[in-house]
């Protein structure tokens, strides 16, 4: 799993992972109706959950700050992306707990006026492990190269210049 591997290179000392088998994709749900537009992988609410998991931690570890790692093309796509949603939200956490205000608690999103291919360089000049990196909205250990997450992947790189590591060699340059 890329987030076990990417956390122990970074020297992660309490990385925790919850399972929300509940949780489905557009694709997997038996009723599609009223998410026209909407991408395969979309989860409802999926950020608002996400986040409020995060805030739970932020409180007991008593951070002041969660990162969230959206980009501008995010945005595009999923509403609980934007600004308009992390500015609520923010303040619905902050009223739902005395202890994040007192912590000062900040959603920041330091990548989301980033394109992809801006994140990629940052990431390059950054020296993180993008071989470490996992785009693929499909179950596996390796990427499928098809499905959106991968497609986006490849323009990134394409578009940054950059060699992607994970890149199967025989589809280099294709």
């Amino acid at each position: 799993m890329a987030a076990r591997r990417i956390a122990a290179a970074a020297g992660v000392a309490d990385h925790r992972f919850v399972s929300m088998p509940q949780l489905m994709e557009l694709s997997d749900m038996k009723s599609r109706k009223g998410f026209g537009g909407l991408p395969p992988t979309y989860i409802p609410m999926k950020n608002a959950i996400y986040y409020g998991l995060a805030a739970a931690y932020a409180e007991e570890t008593r951070s002041s700050r969660i990162v969230a790692g959206h980009n501008r093309e995010d945005t595009m796509v999923f509403e609980d992306t934007g600004d308009e949603f992390f500015l609520h939200l923010e303040k619905a956490l902050l009223a739902g707990s005395q202890r994040l205000r007192r912590n000062r608690m900040k959603l920041w999103r330091p990548l989301g006026e980033m394109s992809k291919t801006e994140v990629v360089s940052l990431a390059e000049r950054l020296g993180v492990p993008l071989e470490l990196t996992w785009s693929c909205h499909l179950e596996g250990t390796e990427h499928c190269w098809r499905c959106q997450g991968c497609v986006a992947r490849q323009k990134s790189f394409a578009s940054a210049g950059i060699p992607d590591p994970l890149m199967p060699k025989k589809t280099k340059n294709v």
